[in-house]
């Protein structure tokens, strides 16, 4: 049996669903799965283009590691990232102060891709492969309309969500 997660731009009203890779990433689904629901401030990607995406405190008791790993992901893809608290400390990365967690160790990254040519790649560090865990089945030319209104708008006060379907 699928599962699946809605995704939500809380304050614009928009959402779209995501069916889990169990198959092809169980522990990240696994892991995501039991701790939602998930989600912070919203931010749009610098350098992978089209993406956006939230920074949550590390939530599985154990990391579930790289599984079905990509650095070129497509339209739809929702992807998972596990951060050392160093590792988004940079100047490069923009945050303001406040805008990262601050308290855990770890950080994790949820994303979704909303259009092409994507390239994740991190002038500080290298490439930074994703697990892509879910993939988007409805609702993603809607999300994709909201994510660049984020680019061309802004972000500020907007939260991306993550919750049972």
């Amino acid at each position: 049996m699928d599962r699946h997660i809605e995704i939500s731009l809380e304050k614009r009203g928009v959402s779209c669903v995501a069916r889990l890779l169990d198959d092809r990433a169980p522990h990240t689904c696994e892991a995501v799965w039991n701790a939602l629901p998930l989600g912070k401030d919203v931010f749009h990607g610098k350098y992978a283009r089209n993406e956006i995406y939230t920074l949550v405190p590390a939530f599985a008791p154990e990391e579930p590691g790289t599984e079905n790993p990509t650095i070129t992901p497509i339209p739809g893809d929702v992807a998972y990232f596990s951060f050392a608290q160093w590792q988004l400390n940079t100047s490069s990365h923009g945050y303001a102060q406040g805008g990262r967690p601050q308290a855990a160790q770890k950080i994790v990254d949820l994303a979704v891709f909303y259009e092409r040519n994507n390239l994740l790649l991190n002038p500080d560090t290298g490439f930074v492969p994703a697990t892509i865990f879910g993939t988007i089945v409805e609702g993603l030319d809607r999300m994709a309309e909201a994510a660049q209104d984020l680019w061309l708008s802004g972000v500020i006060g907007e939260s991306l969500v993550f919750r049972r379907a």
